[in-house]
């Protein structure tokens, strides 16, 4: 009975309405502004349940970004870098974005040049694991560093 439907070509909306009322599906109007406008009949639950299901899987497949703060004084010391580093090392290799950050607090803002240089540091050592978004910028009290990983991690 699926042939004879494809066969029928140009029919009624009465005549349509009835061949899908006796298939026990719905006549749903897929494009509208066609002379004449076209229609198919499907199981309209059905249909919109495999739309759901197509959205689902795209939205799946997005890759979620990811970003991982880490925060510096402007006198942080090696030993603290270090750890830091290693890290922002481990973050860049499970495919996040880091943002480093020098927090001064009170008048360590009289240190802006440290906040810089430990901060371009620190993206000279990522270098091999991801690339520099925004070079140091400083907001308020903020001087930010923006990092993206080289490679997304595959799932």
């Amino acid at each position: 009975m699926g042939d004879n439907i494809k066969e029928q070509g140009v029919i009624s909306t009465r005549e349509a309405l009835q061949l899908a009322d006796t298939l026990e599906l719905d006549l749903v109007e897929i494009s509208p502004n066609a002379d004449p406008p076209v229609c198919k009949i499907i199981d309209y639950q059905k249909f919109l349940y495999q739309q759901k299901k197509k959205q689902k899987e795209i939205k799946a497949k997005t890759a979620k970004v990811v970003l991982k703060e880490i925060r510096f004084g402007p006198n942080t010391d090696d030993h603290d870098y270090n750890f830091k580093l290693n890290h922002a090392k481990k973050f860049l290799t499970d495919g996040a974005k880091v943002k480093a950050f020098v927090f001064f607090k009170g008048r360590t803002i009289l240190f802006k040049e440290k906040g810089e240089i430990l901060l371009l540091r620190f993206a000279q050592d990522l270098e091999e694991y991801g690339k520099v978004d925004q070079l140091p910028k400083l907001e308020g009290k903020r001087m930010t560093l923006f990092i993206s990983p080289k490679t997304a991690k595959k799932k």
